[in-house]
């Protein structure tokens, strides 16, 4: 059987939790994995082609807004996201921008892996970006466990021969 993603509830263990506040946009998805938070970090942010591709267009259509490309500089980074906390059990990512806070929280949690995404908007923009780009971010954050789950679990769904 094929790994599958849910959707869920945030873990209480998220420190997400502390930057919610009325208006913020909170999703979480989960997948049967075994990995550490920073090894599903590195799986997550290793976009598939498609998405790359998603990400540049938006690039272009945000850059005369001032919508940052990635963040700004950091000692460490998944992808273009700074990394603001690392465990085993989890990575906190993201940056803040003139239009809107932006986090991603990668939690191992036993025997779940999760992705959480917490947007704050602080105006019209931000909230007319997060409205645009929700189908996408949908299919991104899918597509990012189920690599997770398929690489955890390789052998159970892609055996090599012996």
């Amino acid at each position: 059987m094929a790994p599958q993603v849910n959707k869920t509830n945030l873990p209480t263990e998220s420190p997400l939790h502390r930057r919610v506040a009325p208006g913020d946009f909170l999703d979480c998805y989960k997948v049967v994995s075994n990995l550490t938070a920073p090894e599903a970090a590195e799986i997550i942010v290793n976009f598939p082609s498609w998405a790359k591709a998603l990400v540049l267009l938006r690039n272009i259509v945000v850059a005369p807004f001032g919508l940052l490309n990635d963040g700004p500089g950091a000692v460490q980074k998944f992808g273009p996201f700074p990394v603001e906390s690392m465990s085993e059990s989890s990575v906190v990512a993201g940056f803040d921008d003139k239009h809107l806070d932006f986090r991603v929280n990668i939690l191992s949690v036993k025997g779940d892996v999760y992705l959480a995404t917490w947007v704050h908007p602080h105006n019209i923009g931000g909230r007319l970006y997060l409205k645009a780009i929700m189908p996408f971010h949908i299919l991104i954050a899918r597509n990012a466990l189920m690599r997770v789950a398929t690489v955890d679990n390789r052998d159970q769904y892609d055996p090599l021969p012996e």
